[in-house]
């Protein structure tokens, strides 16, 4: 493992003060995980209360297109795909992290 700088160290201490070095910016990579996959999460549920849909059926019915090609819609459909991309990918990572500390 490369050097991290003392400032660094420091730091981290202060934000997870048990442990050593390793499990310390696990712990930091995780919690940033779990932010990232609440933010995610939130997304999706906004989106899914505004059309009263999950992804898959506003994309099987065409919203999109229905609604004239909004940008409001457009921008809807791409935020909507990221955060579901997101939530894939984090939890990917997750259960990476937990396998890696097994």
């Amino acid at each position: 493992m490369q050097a991290i700088a003392d400032r660094m160290v420091t730091l981290i201490d202060h934000l997870e003060p048990e442990g050593d070095l390793e499990f310390k910016i696990e712990r930091l990579v995780e919690g940033e995980l779990h932010r990232r996959l609440a933010r995610y999460q939130l997304v999706d549920r906004q989106l899914f209360r505004k059309y009263g849909l999950s992804f898959q059926d506003f994309k099987v019915n065409r919203v999109v297109e229905q609604k004239g090609y909004s940008f409001e819609v457009e921008t809807d459909f791409w935020d909507w795909e990221m955060a579901l991309d997101g939530i894939a990918t984090v939890q990917d990572m997750l259960g990476s992290l937990k396998g890696a500390s097994q």
